[in-house]
Formats: C-alpha cells, sequence, structure tokens
C-alpha cells in the first residue's frame, strides 16, 4: 500500500469518548446523506468485516492475560487494514460516502495518549497501513464521569477498554481536543451534553456545510 496519507472527501468519521452518542449520531448523517442523494456506508471500527469483528472481540474481551499496549495498537491496525481494503476504499470509488464510527484517530488517542505509546508509532502505521485520512471528522465531546455514567446506564457488561478508570479516559479526551484544535480545517467538535436530539441537529448541520463547500 502507498505510504502517502490521502485525505478523502466522502470518508467521514465520528470519533469521541464513551457514552457520547456516536450511534445516533451515525443515523444523523446516514439520514442527511441519502437525502441529498448519496449512497452512505455506515461502518465502524474496530470491526466492519467478519474478520475485522473477529480481531474486535480479541481487543474488547476481558482476558486473563494483559494485553499489551503494542498488542492492542497491533491489533487495533491489522483490523483497519482490512476494513479499509474490504469495506472503505471499495465504497469510496464507486462514489459512496462512507461514514465510520471511530478511525484512526482514535489509536492517536486511546494508544498514544490513553497508553502512552510513541505517536511516531501511530504515524507510520498510518501511513503504511492506512494510507486513508478522513476529509471530514466530527467529534462528540462529552465530560468524562457523564459520558461513563451514560455508558453504564446502557446495562451492558463493560468491555476491556470500557473498564479502565477515569484518569484514563481523561487522557483520551484531552488526545481528541488536541487533535482538534491542531486540525481545524478537518475537526468540528460538538457538544455531546445535549440531548441525542440537540447533537443530532448538529451534527447534521456540520455535515451539511461540509456538503455545500464540496459542491
Amino acid at each position: 500500500m502507498t505510504e502517502a496519507l490521502l485525505k478523502h472527501p466522502r470518508l467521514i468519521s465520528l470519533e469521541g469518548g464513551e457514552g457520547a452518542g456516536k450511534t445516533s449520531a451515525l443515523i444523523a448523517i446516514r439520514d442527511l446523506l441519502q437525502s441529498h442523494g448519496h449512497e452512505a456506508v455506515l461502518t465502524r471500527e474496530p470491526g466492519g468485516t467478519p474478520l475485522a469483528e473477529r480481531i474486535r472481540e480479541l481487543l474488547l474481551s476481558p482476558h486473563e492475560e494483559a494485553l499489551a499496549p503494542e498488542t492492542e495498537l497491533l491489533l487495533m491496525f491489522a483490523a483497519r487494514a482490512q476494513h479499509v481494503r474490504e469495506v472503505i476504499r471499495p465504497a469510496l470509488q464507486r462514489g459512496a460516502f462512507v461514514v465510520s464510527d471511530r478511525f484512526t484517530d482514535s489509536s492517536y488517542a486511546y494508544q498514544a495518549d490513553g497508553r502512552g505509546l510513541d505517536r511516531a508509532l501511530v504515524e507510520e502505521l498510518e501511513r503504511k497501513v492506512v494510507g486513508l485520512k478522513p476529509g471530514l471528522t466530527l467529534l462528540l465531546d462529552l465530560d468524562v464521569r457523564e459520558g461513563r455514567a451514560r455508558a453504564n446506564g446502557r446495562d451492558l457488561w463493560p468491555d476491556r477498554i470500557e473498564s479502565e478508570q477515569d484518569d484514563f479516559f481523561e487522557r483520551v479526551r484531552e488526545g481528541f481536543r488536541r487533535r482538534a484544535s491542531a486540525e481545524p480545517e478537518r475537526f468540528r467538535v460538538i457538544d455531546a451534553s445535549r440531548s441525542p436530539v440537540e447533537v443530532g441537529a448538529a451534527v447534521s448541520a456540520a455535515v451539511a456545510r461540509w456538503l455545500e463547500n464540496q459542491a
């Protein structure tokens, strides 16, 4: 795969911490894109293909053996490589929009900022394994404690990463915010403390403005 990092205008990613409401935002984006006559492919990371979903299980299921941060990072990129090759690139090539619940920004936030791994390693994997960057990234920003309270209220057993402590998620949040500040032309920061309806409206408005600017 080429090492050139292509920012693709039809690749949109949703980022944010736990409980930020990415699932509802995905649906709002899909509905907006379809109302403009576009095909919208919704997908997620880690996952998106049968093989990548199996890697997701390895990543998120608790294990008796602790997962080394480097192992976590490499598994994330293994799933992402399969996802890009089998889902994202084919959809973009046929003219569809791809909306992904998480993409490489999550590896910077979770594995570099959260786990303390070398950012240069993430950058090298992004160039050599992924080769793509979203044209638009929507960051659903939410206070860590509020987000965790929302996530706990879903009555789902927390996965391996969701079981981390608040200080880990604070580092993740700050990592996302730093990336948004460094790339304001790509990121749109959405206040996710509001109701799902308000967040969905804000997300739709941001994508609508993005589409107008691409026309």
